[in-house]
């Protein structure tokens, strides 16, 4: 296989990794092209493996992240490249582990490894992409309730990789008959593998984890005026738009046109003007909590604590006392674009980060919060992206998870149909009932097996109203998945130091003249020693 066939299936593969994401859904394109990456990456060097991975990630990090053009095209690239370099170390780094027996295994680990890796550092990581939060409409989201979000994607890459390296044995072998009996085990794992992980998935129970009471709860999409980076601008106008949802719902109820909710969800940032700072806009909510006279989660901008500094909260606003003193500050916040990392280094050279004038600082407490007749677990946009948000709010007694987003930004692009997929698979890993509030769009809700209830299909202002069913249980992949990846990380690094060691061995001019060759995924090559 010469070096620019490889290069082209492996960005072709990345891709096909792409098209199985929401909006596309092409489930089959992704597990080919994961196959494809694999099958590329068979008999490589480590240093074309790094390549390999290279044309990968970009392939898959380019169309994936397009919708961040609106932010700037440098903006796009920059980030898609940066999410890119860490499939290239994959590549370098499954070249090695797959020279070890039980390679497959250990391959597993390292692109777990990597998805790890990428939604941790730098700046707090960026786990969008990961293989788990493509299957939101596959029986593979029943993984996630059972194994968590790190192992899904760790056994669809399995299954696939079983399957890219027995095609890539399969077409590249070299007709001898231990080559012939070698091939034959690498078609039947090939087949086995992907038959047994999918086989589990189909037979896992979802739901909901200890069901208990019934909540009617309804979510508030008032709308923004603008598209792209023009909806930052919008001030005053979002907060108008939401509290006049909320009253025009109210009137719906008193009307009997609507069933009287118990609760009502307020986006992210369906004010960003800080509310105790600002009377009117402090009256502007209050008398629309008061009008439709339940418990309502508010998404704020408060300023403080520092000067150029504020938090993006989402505040419990209760209908005759006010603003209470329960709220969650978002704990994830969006590097470049609510905070500047190395301010005074990198503003001076970016005349563009004059827009974001002051830093969010994030929370470090869970978004367990008491909303009348239920605890709800909320989060804000890019939050709903990292396990720990989820499991932190699982474990703290969320009855409910509720996701406060503000998408105004990329309406129109992919980006709110991703962040959707995602989570429809948080409400399989958690077994819970998931409401999401937008400012205009997607807004809905999203049953604990990963169905949609209601959706909006447009941006336009709207309420939608739900009985959900609150859960108390903690799922295995809540429990379990933090452990799991960390574990399957630390495996990868050993397998690394191994292989490293073997190779180094390998290299010493008294290791034998056909010492150090390229393996094959799957095996030895044929008539090469044990």
């Amino acid at each position: 296989m010469g070096h620019v066939f490889r290069l082209l299936l492996a960005g072709a593969s990345g891709v096909g990794v792409w098209t199985g994401f929401p909006p596309h859904d092409l489930t089959a394109l992704l597990l080919i092209g994961l196959a494809g990456f694999v099958a590329s990456l068979h008999a490589a060097t480590p240093r074309s493996g790094a390549m390999l991975g290279l044309a990968f990630g970009t392939g898959f990090m380019l169309p994936l992240l397009r919708w961040l053009t609106v932010l700037g095209s440098d903006a796009w690239i920059a980030l898609s490249l940066l999410c890119a370099l860490f499939y290239a170390f994959g590549g370098w780094a499954l070249v090695l582990v797959s020279r070890l027996r039980l390679r497959l295994l250990w391959m597993t680990a390292v692109w777990v490894g990597i998805e790890y890796l990428r939604s941790e550092i730098p700046f707090g990581g960026f786990p969008w992409g990961r293989l788990a939060f493509a299957t939101a409409e596959t029986p593979l989201v029943s993984l996630t309730r059972w194994v968590g979000v790190p192992l899904t994607s760790g056994l669809v890459f399995l299954a696939c990789a079983a399957v890219g390296s027995a095609a890539a044995a399969l077409v590249l072998g070299s007709g001898t008959d231990r080559a012939l009996g070698a091939t034959g085990r690498r078609l039947a794992v090939g087949v086995a593998v992907p038959t047994i992980v999918l086989t589990t998935s189909i037979l896992l129970p979802v739901g909901l984890a200890d069901p208990g009471h019934t909540v009617t709860v309804a979510v508030v999409q008032g709308d923004v005026p603008g598209t792209g980076a023009d909806s930052l601008g919008e001030r005053n106008v979002v907060t108008a738009n939401h509290a006049e949802a909320t009253v025009e719902h109210a009137a719906r109820v008193q009307a009997g046109d609507e069933p009287a909710p118990e609760v009502v969800l307020w986006p992210e940032n369906s004010t960003d003007i800080d509310p105790f700072a600002h009377p009117r806009i402090y009256d502007q909510i209050d008398d629309a909590v008061a009008t439709i006279a339940v418990p309502t989660l508010v998404g704020v901008i408060l300023d403080g604590p520092g000067e150029r500094e504020a938090r993006n909260v989402g505040l419990v606003w209760e209908p005759r006392s006010g603003p209470t003193e329960d709220r969650y500050v978002k704990r994830h916040l969006v590097p470049f674009g609510e905070y500047i990392p190395l301010r005074d280094q990198i503003a001076p050279f970016v005349a563009r980060l004059d827009q974001i004038p002051r830093d969010m600082v994030p929370g470090e407490d869970a978004g367990v919060l008491a909303l009348g007749p239920v605890r709800v677990g909320t989060m804000m946009c890019f939050d709903v992206a990292y396990d720990e948000t989820i499991a932190d709010n699982v474990r703290s007694g969320a009855e409910l998870l509720v996701v406060q987003t503000n998408n105004a930004t990329y309406h129109g692009s992919d980006q709110p149909e991703q962040q959707w997929g995602i989570e429809q698979v948080r409400a399989v890993e958690s077994g819970r009932d998931l409401a999401v509030a937008s400012v205009n769009g997607i807004s809905g809700f999203i049953n604990a097996d990963g169905s949609v209830a209601q959706r909006t299909t447009s941006r336009d202002r709207q309420v939608l109203s739900q009985p959900m069913t609150t859960a108390t249980g903690v799922t295995p992949g809540v429990r379990l998945g933090a452990w799991i990846e960390r574990g399957l990380s630390l495996v990868a690094v050993g397998a690394l130091v191994l292989a490293l060691l073997r190779r180094r061995r390998d290299r010493r001019p008294d290791a034998g003249s056909d010492q150090g060759t390229p393996q094959p995924i799957l095996g030895q090559p044929a008539g090469a020693p044990r």
